[in-house]
């Protein structure tokens, strides 16, 4: 398998949108979505991408799709580069594997985050007030315990630092009460799906975000879904509550940077380069733990 980074430029395609680690082309009627290898941490790019990393994500996000079609519709249109529109082909050996032809849609403007494990932001605020986004929990949690029910706590969506957790009254200000309705049971439906398939190949997906869009009025999944990047992934092999989990997630990319003292500002420190195979390897075990063979990079 190759590891080389992969760096993404299509002159002759419209840029709509770069993201942290998405690239989003218009191409008329549909959009074309390329995710990258860039990886952010505390809301700040790296310099240094994380080969292959764009790949993993894409291929977790397809075997998510298949697997949650019958539950919601979904925005792929195809993943297969001989499908794509002519305009394209100049850049199909760049666009294979971590690219997604999809519809149009209108995103809704909240991070539907369901949490079914109490670590993160969740613990802070659950420490300091029993709750997490307005809802109020047991007495007596720790770290990393699994929660009775999941739990949906929305965000907002911010272009420049970090998003803000909000209640769900405030979501329903936002979107409507029927809609956020709707999205909180769609949310916690698809979680709990999820979690089940996971814990069947020993992962734990300690919480998540999903993005919803309209197509008029159908409701959507777009962007990623329950990717390292979206989600925590814990083993299941080495859970336990009371403390921090090892992950299958960029956690090791972020406690790396806590441990040498990063101010969390730009610009990011460079990484070693055995930070950079690592958190690579932790990519490549979750696509090879979840979604085998089927999916795995050439």
């Amino acid at each position: 398998m190759s590891s080389a980074v992969v760096e993404t430029h299509f002159p002759d395609l419209k840029l709509k949108n770069r993201g942290k680690v998405r690239d989003i082309y218009d191409l008329d009627n549909q959009l074309l979505i390329v995710t990258t290898d860039r990886i952010s941490a505390f809301d700040v790019i790296m310099n240094d991408p994380i080969p292959d990393k764009g790949k993993v994500l894409t291929q977790i996000s397809l075997f998510w799709f298949d697997v949650l079609k019958e539950m919601t519709p979904n925005h792929l249109i195809t993943a297969d580069v001989a499908d794509y529109p002519k305009a394209c082909m100049p850049y199909a050996d760049m666009l294979r594997g971590r690219s997604m032809l999809v519809k149009k849609a209108k995103p809704l403007p909240i991070e539907c985050v369901v949490r079914g494990y109490l670590s993160g932001s969740g613990w802070k605020s659950y420490q300091t007030t029993g709750e997490v986004c307005g809802i109020p929990l047991p007495p007596g949690l720790v770290e990393s315990d699994r929660l009775p029910r999941p739990i949906f706590t929305p965000s907002t969506k911010e272009e420049t630092g970090h998003d803000i957790n909000i209640d769900f009254e405030e979501a329903c200000q936002r979107i409507g009460g029927p809609l956020a309705e709707r999205i909180r049971e769609l949310s916690i439906g698809i979680y709990e799906k999820g979690v089940e398939i996971a814990a069947q190949k020993g992962i734990i997906i300690a919480d998540t975000k999903f993005e919803f869009g309209l197509i008029g009025d159908d409701i959507i999944l777009i962007d990623e879904v329950m990717t390292p990047d979206s989600s925590r992934f814990w083993p299941g092999e080495s859970y336990r509550p009371g403390g921090g989990q090892k992950s299958f997630d960029k956690q090791y990319l972020r406690d790396y940077l806590l441990s040498i003292g990063w101010n969390q500002q730009p610009p990011p420190p460079p990484l070693p380069a055995h930070v950079i195979e690592n958190t690579r390897n932790k990519y490549l075990d979750a696509l090879r733990l979840l979604a085998g063979p089927k999916y795995a990079l050439d």
